[in-house]
């Protein structure tokens, strides 16, 4: 089920076109990679659903029904470029945030209260956010995206400025709010991330939706149909690729009436970077490398 719908969205800012009749579905509890170059129509679109920015035409249907103010408060937003007030003490600002999602005082404190234990700063709460770090920071951010447990939620960009201990600590919290029911939108650059957290993609270029769909079907779409085969025989371990009408059930007979040892047999399939790069290229527009 779709918890939003972008029906024939478009924008324009003057004569330039920055969506144009975008059709696109973000399905309830999974994970959508909002993929494109820079100035592609990303964060247009990401503004028009928070309702920050109007549409020129076109809707936004959450479950099904136009989306209202009140919808927006079941969104949390972290936008790539950070805002939090420097001067406030960190707990101050994490609680106003929350109060603004329409917390109560006493929900809000227990509620960050563990986030700030389960991401280490916990003895931060009383220091101000202009003595945090760019990685402590952005946990703090985070947290006030998704402490009001939003149906909805937006990362732009959530793992930059952090070492790969703490991007791995955020990925493992944004697989468990999806299991716990969350429906995010997770736009970035880094490929790695989408095939790791992903269930789907949606990529946009020059103001228009290339693909959306399932990640792994989309893989095997732009795949070129091979098997690779690893092996262990007297020579050692070993593998090859053969085309998949080769590689059946009598090549591995084969191998096994050798007495060669078969330790695995999987479909090779494209890497989304170098997909990315493919449509973005094929579709006029020569890609940015991805980070």
């Amino acid at each position: 089920m779709a918890l939003i719908e972008c029906k024939e969205v478009c924008k324009s800012f003057g004569t330039k076109v920055a969506l144009d009749h975008v059709n696109l579905d973000f399905q309830e509890g999974r994970i959508t990679g909002l993929l494109g170059p820079n100035g592609a129509g990303k964060t247009t679109l990401i503004r028009i659903i928070n309702r920050i920015t109007i549409p020129s035409g076109g809707e936004i249907l959450f479950r099904g029904k136009p989306i209202t103010q009140e919808d927006v408060a079941r969104i949390g937003y972290m936008p790539e470029e950070r805002g939090l007030y420097r001067k406030m003490k960190v707990g101050e600002q994490a609680l106003y945030l929350a109060r603004l999602k329409g917390m109560s005082r006493n929900d809000a404190v227990a509620a960050l209260k563990d986030w700030f234990v389960r991401f280490g700063i916990q003895d931060w709460w009383g220091k101000k956010v202009e003595e945090l770090s760019k990685g402590m920071a952005q946990k703090l951010q985070f947290i006030t995206t998704v402490v009001h447990k939003p149906a909805l939620m937006i990362l732009d960009e959530p793992f930059s400025g952090f070492d790969p201990v703490n991007a791995d600590l955020v990925r493992k919290e944004i697989l468990r709010l999806r299991d716990e029911g969350a429906t995010i939108i997770l736009s970035t650059h880094d490929m790695g991330s989408v095939e790791e957290l992903c269930n789907d993609i949606a990529l946009i270029n020059r103001s228009h939706l290339i693909i959306s769909g399932d990640v792994q079907e989309i893989r095997r779409r732009y795949g070129n149909d091979n098997i690779e085969i690893e092996y262990t025989d007297a020579d050692g371990r070993h593998s090859e690729v053969l085309p998949r009408e080769t590689a059946g059930n009598s090549t591995l007979k084969s191998f096994i009436d050798k007495g060669i040892t078969v330790n695995s047999y999987r479909e090779l399939m494209p890497r989304m970077n170098d997909i990315f790069i493919s449509l973005v290229t094929n579709s006029g527009e020569e890609a940015p490398a991805a980070e």
